[in-house]
């Protein structure tokens, strides 16, 4: 499933950080290594998950492996500060609808302190209608599991939408 997303995706991943907000033992983290990205960070709540992340993430090699830039960090997704550069954001269904409206706001904020390309992978589209709300992120594909949406600040203050 995790290749269908990615061939999904509306740029190659090569010049981009791909970002797994609520990551785990790190699944998604190995799984996106096979591809080109610049660097891939996992942000994990759950001490315990994290130490399980790490060690996985350090014992993981294989032919496939493309990407070789892998962290996880342990803290509150709505705490983290997004790095420059492009951004692909993956969320599979990690937080609760408050949770996930605070780190839109945040992703927000960094798309307009830095003009750059930003995709949010939505899996398990269980508050797709958080999504919907934000008029800044447009829906570029979708099907019944999961939604890419593209981040599109510059449109958005052209047409006099409030910030968050």
């Amino acid at each position: 499933m995790f290749a269908e997303i990615l061939r999904a995706l509306p740029a190659p991943p090569d010049s981009f950080t791909l970002i797994d907000l609520g990551s785990g033992k790190g699944r998604t983290l190995l799984m996106a290594s096979d591809y080109p990205f610049e660097q891939i960070i996992g942000v994990e709540l759950l001490e315990e998950l994290h130490q399980i992340a790490r060690t996985n993430i350090a014992r993981y090699h294989a032919q496939r492996q493309r990407c070789f830039n892998l962290v996880s960090v342990c803290g509150d997704a709505r705490a983290f500060i997004f790095p420059d550069g492009r951004l692909v954001v993956y969320l599979f269904n990690p937080f609760p609808d408050y949770v996930l409206k605070t780190v839109l706001h945040n992703l927000r904020q960094a798309a307009e302190a830095q003009a750059r390309d930003i995709y949010v992978i939505y899996h398990n589209l269980v508050h797709e209608d958080v999504f919907r709300a934000q008029e800044w992120l447009r829906e570029v594909h979708r099907t019944y599991e999961f939604a890419i949406y593209r981040a599109e600040i510059a449109n958005a203050e052209k047409i006099g939408i409030d910030k968050c």
